[in-house]
């Protein structure tokens, strides 16, 4: 525990009015919905940081402007007579895991639910880059959403960047669908970004506009917003790609008010999910001790290149007693969950291991 707690941060369990407000309007996906391959919409996790803008789908538009040769002016109807695609996409918000960070970081107080696996239905953005021509000079394209509000005293629209190399991925989506339904007011109706292995922030929401830029975006989402620092006047550096993660269904039955977990003494199986914003999963392994000692999971094939992989572990506890499970994954880069991540002032891409303690009878 530092023994000066800085500032922005607050001592672990003290959680302020003002976030539970947070705690109330946004929600995490219940860890028991990892089984399901593609998250129930209702399920999946939600952050806003605005308010829901109520918007009128037959007349929104989407425009693309800025450094492009032809300006488009798109309706909803307009993109969805364009060449569609589906996938399973897994998001995960940046902050998951800040809760669990002594001193804790005065935010959104997520635990580690904040996660889940749409299928997301819409149109290639490169394509429409493409059709509206992109300038000489072009360095980044910025996503402008309808939600607006005011962050770090800074009244704004939410607004992200991105270099135009990583906007002109193939898998970078427009998204109008989700889950085979239409996209849902809470998740950006009527369109919203999709960028597949990123960190959630980075899909904005409620799009209604692109443009295109001759110099780096410096608005506060990217220059302030998500930032790695250890003080409020350090730069920092981008928040990036999603950080190698598994998490597990916890075992057994919950208490109701601390949720501590109650098994018996019977092998069972033990399933969870891994993800990671670098590659694909090469393992994950499974502790009953703490993280003392380690066995290898059996890990399943992703249903796309960017959808989290279902593992399983056969858990035998040798007798009645209290046990701590923990899972670790490891990706095809080498990247592996650490017990204890560097600390940071936003409380950003805290992959510790996750740690279940277990009484079996």
């Amino acid at each position: 525990m530092s023994s000066t707690i800085p500032p922005g941060t607050a001592e672990a369990g003290a959680i302020s009015p003002q976030e539970l407000l947070l705690a109330a309007r946004n929600h995490g996906m219940p860890l028991e919905a990892l089984a399901y391959d593609v998250t129930p919409v209702g399920m999946h996790y939600l952050l806003i940081h605005y308010d829901v803008p109520r918007v009128d789908a037959s007349s929104w538009r989407l425009e693309v402007d800025g450094h492009v040769a032809h300006p488009l002016s798109l309706s909803l109807d307009d993109l969805r007579a364009r060449e569609t695609v589906s996938a399973d996409i897994t998001f995960e918000c940046a902050g998951n895991g800040r809760a669990l960070l002594d001193p804790r970081p005065i935010s959104q107080p997520w635990v580690l639910e904040a996660v889940g696996t749409g299928t997301w239905t819409g149109v290639p953005l490169a394509a429409l880059l493409a059709d509206a021509g992109i300038g000489d000079g072009a360095v980044e394209v910025l996503f402008t959403g309808l939600d607006r509000g005011v962050e770090g005293e800074v009244e704004q629209a939410y607004q992200r960047s991105l270099p135009l190399a990583d906007a002109l991925a193939d898998d970078v989506l427009l998204a109008f669908g989700m889950n085979g339904g239409p996209l849902p007011p809470q998740h950006g109706f009527p369109l919203r970004l999709v960028v597949p292995g990123w960190y959630g922030m980075t899909n904005v929401k409620w799009l209604s506009r692109i443009t295109l830029l001759d110099e780096p975006f410096t608005g506060y989402q990217n220059a302030r917003g998500y930032r790695f620092r250890r003080d409020p006047d350090e730069e920092g550096t981008a928040v990036t790609r999603m950080a190698v993660r598994s998490l597990m269904v916890p075992p057994g039955i919950p208490d109701f008010g601390t949720r501590r977990r109650f098994a018996e003494a019977t092998a069972q199986v033990i399933e969870g999910r891994a993800w990671s914003g670098a590659g694909a999963i090469e393992s994950v392994e499974v502790s009953d001790d703490g993280g003392a000692t380690w066995q290898a999971a059996n890990v399943e094939p992703a249903s796309g290149p960017h959808a989290w992989q279902r593992w399983t572990f056969d858990w035998r506890p040798g007798a009645a007693g209290e046990y701590e499970l923990c899972c670790r994954a490891t990706d095809s880069v080498g990247n592996r969950q650490p017990a204890d991540p560097p600390w940071n002032l936003g409380g950003y891409a805290n992959n510790a291991v996750q740690r279940v303690p277990v009484a079996v009878a």
